[in-house]
């Protein structure tokens, strides 16, 4: 439903400010303006969402602040005006007097009221830009004054004005002098346009906490702000918004229906917030069940009526946030559980220490020159994509890394932090284990520079002895694996066949280098002055030395997931066609956009 809630906020806020254009212009030429013009400005709305908040940001108080003090003001002339003893429909009594008259019509018209407190739920929207005490403050001391005096103006021209030649004369811009309705309709856009990006931006920021939970497909998440976290750009997701909200404008073409839409939205938001807030209660703040149920029953009871006068209006356009949470909801349980099935898959087969030490020396396989490096997703363990190439094929690269690319929450990761180095089983194995990490602001390297950041870094944790801290000398599977932050690489050079060294390599004097050559290109680490290694440690960078002229090959797997035999035809589905179609139509890992084709085993 929030989801819906962001398809919906932006349509009717639109189009309920242009709406002011019926008042405006003469005869029926709005007819033929007033979708295109809302039209026009949802595409702009969301065509500008890719530079940021940020950008703008500095203007939407003002437009807020302008908006709301409008309001308030014609609310206060329309009562000095027309009805100053309108102060009394503030009290209970005259809505208990109501529902008493009306009966069943008020208790359906309950659907409409909805739409006095619809939007100003946006300011909760994402609280990764302001802070409780802020919002408290501003709702209690400027938000909702300003909406009740709007409010009460506007009942104060009705009770004096009862008979309307058309029905779209009873809303708000009947009620505002015809000086000012020029200005107050352009004021009026630009406070939906800044409604409507706080509920697109907490859009984005509820579809970001799904896919780190793993209960929504892989989008791309493009971080437009380096200090403030929560300031994202889903493009995938805003243009999907954009497409459902002019569905939505074109298809109903009316307040009214797109209005009862919002209303079972929002009512429906409003029902599982407390649900989930007596949880809160219970499980969070540790207080008494009996208030936390106390909580619920009053409060629910209240949105219940809410909710059942809006279930009212399914046939007058409350079908449509009920039909996109559930094909959301469809795509996020089937994400979820086939990401935890594939996730068990490879914690239950991955591969045990004991079974590596068993290979041998050689793991049973021909080692040939070059760096091979195998992506995985685990941090620790051996995944099984390693056993199923050693089982297949007769040989294997002679240093092996086990690559394993993280996203932190921090906008940047400091260069001497983002290498994490380790072994795996013995040292005659020459396997590797690399965490690299990048944060959300960080721009991941090129190949050619993460080749020579990788190989440095290993070399580092070669020359610095903490290798011999790691693996499992004694045969036995720790359930952890210490890694070393490199702060650091190993510098190194490279020259080309002849000996002319390559434009990123200049001489040293102070050096003690370890040369290797080959054909085709010469590589030496540049060792520190009066450096003393041992040579088991010389033959290791020797060797990588010599893997590093070779080459180095990027191996990724992938796994393809299928419902076992004898599963329920629910299962196949979402399986076999609706997993299997999400998983082919994300995106990939952040890595895979850096690896080169042409030295990728897929």
């Amino acid at each position: 439903m929030v989801i819906g809630d962001g398809v919906l906020t932006p349509a009717v806020s639109v189009f309920s400010a242009v709406s002011g254009l019926k008042l405006s212009m003469v005869n029926e030429q709005h007819q033929y303006v007033l979708l295109p013009v809302t039209c026009v400005i949802l595409v702009g709305l969301f065509a500008l969402q890719h530079f940021g908040t940020h950008r703008v940001g500095f203007l939407f108080a003002p437009i807020v602040c302008l908006w709301l003090l409008c309001i308030s003001t014609i609310g206060v002339y329309n009562i000095f005006i027309w009805n100053p003893h309108i102060y009394k429909a503030l009290s209970p009594y005259y809505m208990y007097r109501f529902l008493q008259k009306t009966q069943v019509g008020g208790w359906m018209s309950l659907g409409g009221i909805l739409l006095c407190v619809t939007g100003s739920e946006a300011m909760y929207a994402d609280l990764g830009h302001f802070s409780q005490s802020s919002i408290k403050i501003a709702f209690t001391a400027v938000v909702y004054p300003s909406l009740v005096l709007a409010y009460m103006g506007q009942a104060a021209y009705i009770s004096r004005h009862h008979n309307f030649e058309r029905n779209h004369h009873i809303g708000f811009y009947i009620s505002v002098p015809e000086k000012i309705r020029w200005p107050i309709l352009g004021i009026a856009i630009l406070a939906a346009v800044v409604g409507s990006q706080a509920v697109i931006t907490g859009t984005f920021s509820v579809i970001k906490q799904c896919c780190s939970l793993n209960c929504f497909p892989r989008v791309k998440i493009v971080h437009t702000s380096s200090t403030v976290h929560g300031q994202i750009y889903i493009p995938e997701i805003n243009w999907i918004l954009m497409i459902l909200c002019l569905a939505v404008t074109i298809g109903f073409r009316n307040t009214k229906q797109m209005a009862n839409a919002q209303g079972l939205a929002v009512i429906t938001v409003m029902i599982v917030t407390t649900c989930f807030m007596s949880l809160v209660i219970v499980l969070c703040w540790n207080k008494n069940v009996v208030f936390a149920l106390a909580f619920l029953l009053f409060f629910g009871a209240i949105e219940a009526v809410y909710f059942s006068a809006s279930l009212m209006k399914f046939h007058e356009g409350a079908w449509v946030p009920i039909i996109v949470s559930f094909i959301f909801l469809t795509v996020m349980c089937v994400w979820h559980y086939g990401t935890a099935k594939k996730y068990e898959f490879d914690v239950e087969n991955k591969v045990s220490i004991s079974w590596l030490l068993n290979l041998g020396s050689s793991l049973g396989i021909v080692r040939v020159r070059g760096i091979g490096l195998i992506h995985t997703e685990l941090v620790s363990g051996i995944p099984a994509i390693f056993s199923h190439f050693v089982t297949n094929l007769p040989a294997f690269h002679q240093v092996l890394v086990f690559l394993c690319i993280k996203s932190v929450s921090v906008p940047h990761v400091q260069p001497e932090e983002r290498f994490l180095v380790g072994r795996i089983g013995l040292k005659q194995y020459r396997l590797y284990r690399v965490v690299v990490r990048y944060g959300y602001r960080d721009v991941q390297q090129d190949s050619l520079q993460f080749e020579k950041a990788l190989v440095s870094s290993i070399a580092e944790f070669i020359r610095s002895g903490d290798s011999d801290q790691n693996g499992y000398p004694d045969g036995s599977e720790s359930p952890y694996e210490r890694l070393s932050i490199i702060s650091k690489g190993l510098p190194f050079q490279e020259a080309d066949g002849d000996g002319s060294p390559s434009p990123e390599s200049s001489a040293r004097k102070d050096t003690n280098p370890i040369l290797v050559s080959s054909k085709s290109r010469r590589v030496r680490f540049v060792l520190p002055e009066n450096a003393q290694i041992n040579s088991q440690v010389r033959n290791e960078l020797q060797e990588l030395t010599e893997a590093r002229e070779a080459g180095m090959s990027f191996i990724m797997g992938r796994s393809y997931m299928k419902a076992k035999s004898g599963s329920s035809l629910m299962k196949r589905i979402a399986i076999n066609f609706i997993y299997e179609f999400l998983t082919r139509n994300s995106r990939g890992p952040a890595y895979a956009a850096n690896v080169p084709h042409v030295s990728t085993l897929e």
